[in-house]
């Protein structure tokens, strides 16, 4: 449960993880600041050959990660061909796909220890304001990697309400859904406790 990182190995593993945060970091920067929907299409296209390059398995596993990310895709298109604005909306929604898709591959193929590495050395210089850099990163990195766990849960709670209920779930999963997170949480801090803490 404590990572995320694919089995199936890619070139993308050799590579550091500082480059490689460095680089998701600068291409978010330029997909959000583009006013071009070409350009967000472009980095879509990108993105998904990346995926492509390691093989069929590699990217049937990382779409399966984004399939929650889908229905806030179907949302943002719903809403501007409603207000006749269609072409900003696919413009937006390939943003959405281009900067999470990135963010989860390079979570697919960097380790938890390696990530946390990089992101205490980025918040060293907030040690002498009584910040430890160690917590927070440990933090900053168990939401990367929990976040595309906690949707494909979410996603599965639904599936089954579904399945037994012809009613929309809505609000009625949120007890359970909340329940998982929290069983998740007490079984990573035990998993940290048995390694000695944060300390």
């Amino acid at each position: 449960m404590i990572s995320l990182t694919s089995e199936i190995p890619t070139r993308y593993h050799r590579w550091r993880a500082g480059p490689k945060l460095v680089g998701l970091c600068l291409f978010t920067l330029g997909v959000g600041l583009a006013d071009r929907t070409w350009v967000s299409l472009a980095a879509c296209a990108l993105v998904l050959v990346l995926y492509l390059l390691p093989g069929r398995a590699f990217l049937a596993q990382g779409l399966r990660l984004l399939r929650p990310l889908w229905i806030f895709v179907a949302v943002v298109l719903l809403w501007h061909l409603a207000t006749g604005a269609l072409v900003q909306g696919i413009g937006i929604a390939a943003k959405l796909l281009a900067a999470v898709g990135l963010a989860n591959l390079v979570t697919m193929t960097t380790r938890l220890d390696d990530m946390i590495a990089v992101i205490e050395r980025l918040l060293g210089p907030l040690r002498p304001l009584g910040l430890d850099p160690r917590r927070l990163s440990l933090a900053i990195a168990l939401v990367v990697r929990f976040t595309p766990v906690l949707a494909q849960k979410g996603a599965a709670l639904g599936e089954a309400w579904r399945a037994r209920s012809p009613k929309s779930p809505r609000w009625r999963i949120i007890a359970p859904f909340a329940l998982l997170a929290i069983d998740d949480a007490e079984h990573v801090s035990e998993a940290l406790r048995a390694r000695g803490g944060v300390e």
